[in-house]
């Protein structure tokens, strides 16, 4: 991977970027898949199957496509009701209308001015979390990485979670993550950025393969 500046991210169009990559490389994959797959449970998300993962990426899409955002949406009992709604559909008519999502939500995402920016960076690990139960290798990783990765980045300076120097084996630059205030010291992260973004994410992690020194795993979840 090449080196990355993830420090200041302000271009409006890299969630819309990291959707399309992420729609291109994820939906052939769903599409080739038996049904019974989307039965899994997926166990980055308690209580939810595959197929609920993915309806719940759908619908929350086509919430920002259609401009509905009423009170309350995107609580995990809305989540639910949307899950619900969808129940009946065939998994074809669920990724068709995530294809959508991920094809138009981006425009309308740029012109939000950052605030609908940390969705697209969960549709990204919620599709991590589908290939992740399907057993598919690289769960938090692939191409759209390059575009994750500076989000992250914000989004925990952000969020004041603690300071993080991530010293990443497939990247060419160090990553700083969290708080720059400067009154914290930094946390010391060792690894491959996949693993990185579990730990930012709240993921299951790997037994062995990365090092984190000076934080809990908790204190960089930028999600929790």
């Amino acid at each position: 991977m090449t080196s990355l500046d993830v420090q200041e991210t302000t271009d409006p169009e890299l969630p819309g970027r990291l959707l399309v990559v992420e729609r291109d490389a994820l939906l052939p994959l769903l599409r080739s898949r038996p049904e019974a797959d989307f039965a899994r449970p997926a166990a980055a998300c308690p209580g939810w199957t595959v197929r609920d993962v993915l309806a719940h990426c759908s619908s929350a899409l086509t919430r920002v496509v259609e401009n509905r955002f009423e009170k309350g949406v995107f609580s995990p009992e809305a989540n639910d009701r949307d899950i619900a709604e969808r129940a009946d559909w065939p998994n074809g008519r669920v990724l068709d209308e995530l294809e959508r999502g991920m094809t138009e939500a981006g425009e309308v995402i740029a012109q939000r001015g950052g605030a609908l920016d940390l969705l697209a960076l969960g549709e990204w690990v919620h599709a991590g979390d589908v290939r992740d139960a399907l057993g598919e290798p690289g769960a938090y990783a692939g191409a759209g990485l390059v575009y994750a990765l500076p989000l992250l980045a914000r989004f925990s300076r952000e969020r004041g979670r603690r300071p993080v120097h991530a010293d990443l084996d497939d990247v060419d630059e160090p990553l700083r993550l969290g708080d720059v205030s400067g009154e914290r010291p930094p946390a010391r992260y060792i690894g491959d950025a996949a693993t990185l973004v579990r730990l930012c994410a709240g993921r299951p992690l790997p037994a062995a393969g990365y090092e984190l020194a000076g934080a809990e795993a908790g204190e960089l979840n930028i999600f929790g």
